[in-house]
């Protein structure tokens, strides 16, 4: 059965790796604390209104989601090795663009990584994101257009690396 590509979640061998961290943590350190809280918390009876309690049974359920959605994540990835020619824009490469705006022009540099690994602010957007989706499979020279909350806006890429 082929992945459909909707489902693969791209990680670099460093996302991949904070990932393994996490889920260890959580697994080990976090649940047993979580357990001890839980073990004082009934030690002081009346379960029906011990916020202690309640707090961290609703905890316990966050943490146990997290785990979930990591493990899943891990059973999903794909790494990103070599991201192959810089002839169009892949998951992986780093692109500079130029935002047309009305006589005004923007240069921006960005990475296109999976959602896991994202942090706009540090240039790393998702290839889920309006960006990355419009950037995807884009050439050098070629001017795509991105639907962002404020109105579309028009890229023109510079270089792909």
């Amino acid at each position: 059965m082929t992945q459909d590509l909707t489902d693969v979640v791209y990680l670099t061998e460093e996302g991949l790796q904070k990932i393994k961290e996490e889920l260890a943590y959580l697994k080990g350190e976090k649940r047993e604390e979580l357990a001890n809280r839980l073990q004082t918390a009934i030690a002081q009876g009346d379960l029906k209104e011990n916020a202690d309690y309640h707090a961290t049974k609703e905890e316990q359920g966050f943490v146990d989601g997290r785990i979930k959605d990591l493990e899943d994540s891990l059973r999903r990835a794909k790494i990103i090795e070599d991201v192959g020619p810089a002839d169009k824009v892949r998951v992986g490469h780093t692109v500079t663009v130029v935002e047309l705006d009305e006589g005004d022009e923007y240069e921006a540099t960005y990475t296109i990584v999976g959602a896991h690994e994202a942090d706009p602010g540090n240039g790393r957007i998702s290839n889920e994101s309006p960006f990355g989706r419009a950037l995807l499979g884009a050439k050098k020279g070629q001017t795509v257009a991105v639907e962002t909350p404020g109105g579309q806006i028009q890229l023109k890429i510079q270089s792909i690396a």
